[in-house]
């Protein structure tokens, strides 16, 4: 490997073949569920956030759908069984990894909140008043704000796009 310059960037490529490292990034969802005017919280049970009430959520999977992540980290971490509705907030953290974080609304489908026991030590679903006397993490107060007070509905799944495009997951207003 050599740094050298590609697409006016310093890159690390391959001095060998065509091979050219274009960054280290990770993908993190998030949910909010919203039942009865509560939100679904998390407490975590390791690092980071250790002790922090947050929403569920958790990275991708190399081949594992987005939207089929999220209902998966809901439900491992909290036992709740939720469909997605949207997108309706995003996070961009340009770092050592790139981090891109997406918030999906999500409809409450059933199961009462129980912690994995792993990553997360508590679950329930939380009132505005009730998170007051809580260790909610900062991002998650800024999403939970946006779940509850949020003016648009944000991205929708497009599950009849005008033109087949299999294999992408696609969202749009």
């Amino acid at each position: 490997m050599e740094t050298r310059e590609v697409d006016g960037t310093p890159r690390r490529a391959c001095t060998q073949c065509s091979f050219v490292h274009w960054g280290n990034y990770s993908i993190g969802v998030g949910a909010l569920v919203v039942k009865d005017d509560k939100v679904l919280l998390v407490r975590r049970a390791q690092e980071p956030g250790k002790g922090y009430w947050t929403n569920p959520g958790g990275y991708i999977e190399q081949l594992e759908p987005i939207e089929e992540t999220i209902v998966r980290e809901v439900r491992e971490e909290s036992g709740v069984e939720a469909r997605v509705k949207g997108i309706i907030a995003l996070r961009d953290q340009p770092r050592s990894i790139h981090n891109v974080y997406i918030a999906f609304e999500m409809d409450y489908v059933g199961g009462e909140p129980i912690p994995d026991g792993v990553e997360v030590d508590a679950a329930g679903f939380y009132s505005m008043e009730e998170m007051e006397a809580m260790n909610v993490a900062p991002f998650t107060q800024w999403l939970v704000d946006v779940a509850l007070h949020g003016s648009m509905d944000g991205l929708a799944i497009d599950r009849e796009p005008v033109v087949p495009l299999n294999g992408n997951g696609l969202f749009r207003v």
